[in-house]
């Protein structure tokens, strides 16, 4: 069997696993010595599996690839110490990944598509076009290949997936991924400490919202009218505000939890008073907390981000209607690793 030919192990899940083992004439329970190998420790090599035999190993090597899927062509380094990984699938298409240095921890931005069909104006990944989803081993190798290049003093703690492309639109491998990361047998991850990020696909909001997985939910609003929203985001004239704001509404949110919404602010786009005061009547009855993020310049990009004075003023004005509201200043833009810079282009002049 060529390589080509033999199952991703990466991509499946721990129920695939067992039945594969099942299949080959084993007991079920190498089905789940096999997702510890692979999930919670990142093996690469078959021969650290000490406790499955070597006939066992063997008998799965013949048909399956350990991994890892993804390889990593990059690391761009930027001077407040924030990380851009490209890595390189097998089918030579490029994907980025960020890791971001916070206080005591690090948080990894992941990607979970092949550029993006969204076409949100502001953000660069949406000039690339789509090429396709990313398998579930391909989102979970950003993780588990990440974690193989820190140091022995760095804790990667948090993941948002708000890299390139719309979480909401790739959601098979994305739950996958999401049950894999949460659960207490594999990477363990609090939900407090996971992020979803997705420009307001209602379907999608539906699922996960009733696939039980522990997660924070963000949307992407960039605009609190369906005029303006209309303009820079397409996926508006799919699903409306009043129709996103009826979803949010209905969505289960875990006690003690809020949605967080994630405004860019464009320069004399969607950044004065009047925006400010409709956003608050926008989130106005549901539990929400408000992200602004100045917008992150780009070549060739239609915008500019606002002044200072004009963020903080937008801020004043939401933080005086009582709302939950902070000025989110991104890391990693002189490397083009800031919200909205993904592109999955080498980057070698800042190795």
């Amino acid at each position: 069997m060529s390589d080509l030919e033999k199952k991703r192990l990466l991509d499946l899940s721990p129920e695939d696993l067992q039945e594969l083992v099942v299949s080959l004439g084993e007991k079920p329970y190498r089905g789940e010595q096999l997702a510890v190998w692979l999930f919670r420790r990142g093996t690469e090599r078959w021969a650290s599996m000490t406790d499955i035999s070597v006939a066992s190993r063997d008998k799965l090597a013949a048909i399956a690839d350990l991994g890892p899927i993804l390889t990593p062509l990059e690391i761009a380094v930027a001077s407040d110490g924030t990380r851009k990984i490209l890595w390189s699938a097998p089918d030579q298409a490029k994907i980025e990944s960020v890791l971001i240095p916070e206080r005591d921890h690090l948080t990894l931005c992941i990607s979970t598509q092949v550029g993006c069909q969204l076409k949100c104006r502001f953000c660069r990944t949406g000039e690339m076009g789509f090429a396709r989803d990313l398998s579930q081993g391909e989102i979970l190798g950003q993780i588990l290949g990440v974690k193989k290049l820190l140091t022995p003093r760095e804790k990667l703690t948090n993941i948002v997936f708000m890299g390139m492309g719309e979480p909401g639109l790739a959601l098979e491998p994305v739950m996958g991924t999401l049950a894999i990361l949460t659960s207490p047998r594999y990477l363990a991850l609090s939900g407090r400490h996971i992020s979803l990020s997705t420009a307001g696909v209602i379907p999608a909001l539906k699922k996960l919202g009733e696939s039980g997985l522990d997660f924070g939910l963000t949307i992407s609003l960039g605009a609190p009218t369906d005029e303006l929203r209309d303009k820079i985001m397409p996926i508006n004239r799919q699903y409306p505000l009043k129709d996103l704001k009826k979803a949010l509404a209905a969505y289960p949110l875990r006690k003690g939890r809020r949605i967080t919404i994630a405004y860019i602010l464009l320069k004399n786009v969607n950044d004065s008073p009047a925006e400010a005061l409709a956003l608050s009547h926008y989130v106005t009855g549901l539990k929400t907390k408000i992200n602004l993020i100045p917008f992150n310049p780009w070549p060739g990009a239609p915008f500019e981000r606002p002044s200072d004075v004009t963020i903080n003023n937008f801020w004043r004005i939401l933080y005086d209607k009582r709302h939950t509201v902070m000025i989110r200043w991104s890391k990693g833009g002189e490397i083009a690793g800031a919200c909205g810079q993904l592109a999955g282009e080498k980057n070698l002049k800042n190795l």
